[in-house]
């Protein structure tokens, strides 16, 4: 099991720059990747997905490929370049006959074609790159694992409670049909009205009360997704959408029995029951 939360960082020197790559992931439902980097070196954007795909189901997923150089950021402007853009435009413009005033936006925009890479092309750094990339992510994906295994002890310490409500609730209900008759009876008696116990009346208001009140099925089906819950757990792979569906089964069973049970004592299991599904539904949310 590995959480979606996690982060991993790496360095590497390069000739007259530094390169560090980060990785940061927060809880997201499906994979969204993002990527920043030095614009000379967006062809390698399709490789860092790949890499990242490898580690990553799921997530929000942040990776950050930055040089620095000088204590500054390697990437900065060139204004050469950029003045000489703007002066190639300008003679554009003027051939068309259309006056040029270039906006804060356009300049913007031409600086930021213009960045330069500190003299750090990319054929010569990749392999230093991909190695720093795979150092990072190995890092983040031992922090994933590492919160993954304090979130299964979590899980399972709260599949116990699940399955000490539930036995709770299957002790319980067989006694409420006889409850539910001696109730009867003695409201009864308090009207004034003497029936015998073995009434065919009696007999039959409390059949059908039994019938109504039956939640030996759900129970049966609440055991079952348990089982499936904690095979789940210990799987390989990614457990977070299958464990969300178990989940969600599990809560339709126990609103079930809460609208079936008609009785205090299976009342106070179900809102325990609830309480405690609630909390591990929170933390299903943190794993891929």
């Amino acid at each position: 099991m590995k959480s979606m939360t996690g982060y991993g960082r790496a360095t590497a020197a390069l000739a007259g720059a530094t390169l560090t790559v980060q990785v940061s992931a927060v809880n997201r439902k499906t994979l969204d990747l993002t990527v920043s980097l030095p614009r000379e070196w967006d062809a390698l954007e399709p490789m860092v997905g790949e890499a990242v795909r490898k580690q990553a189901a799921r997530g929000k997923i942040h990776v950050d490929i930055e040089l620095t150089a000088d204590g500054k950021a390697a990437a900065g402007w060139n204004e050469e370049a950029a003045f000489a853009e703007l002066e190639r435009l300008a003679e554009f413009a003027e051939r068309a006959g259309v006056a040029f005033a270039p906006t804060p936006e356009v300049l913007w925009q031409v600086a930021s074609a213009q960045r330069r890479g500190g003299g750090s092309p990319l054929e010569e750094n990749r392999p230093a790159v991909e190695a720093a990339l795979d150092e990072a992510l190995r890092a983040f994906a031992a922090m994933r694992a590492k919160e993954g295994e304090a979130l299964l002890v979590d899980f399972l310490t709260r599949l116990e409670a699940l399955r000490r409500h539930i036995e709770g609730v299957a002790a319980r209900a067989p006694l409420v049909p006889a409850l539910q008759r001696d109730q009867m009876l003695r409201r009864l008696r308090e009207a004034g009205l003497e029936l015998d116990p073995g009434d065919e009346r009696v007999l039959k208001e409390v059949a059908l009360f039994a019938d109504r009140c039956d939640v030996s099925e759900e129970l049966t089906r609440l055991r079952s997704h348990l089982d499936q819950f904690a095979a789940l757990l210990k799987t390989d792979g990614e457990v977070g959408r299958k464990g969300e569906f178990l989940l969600q089964e599990i809560g339709r069973e126990v609103n079930t029995i809460g609208s079936k049970g008609n009785d205090l004592a299976i009342a106070r299991a179900v809102i325990e029951l609830k309480n405690e599904l609630e909390r591990v539904r929170e933390q299903m949310a943190n794993v891929e």
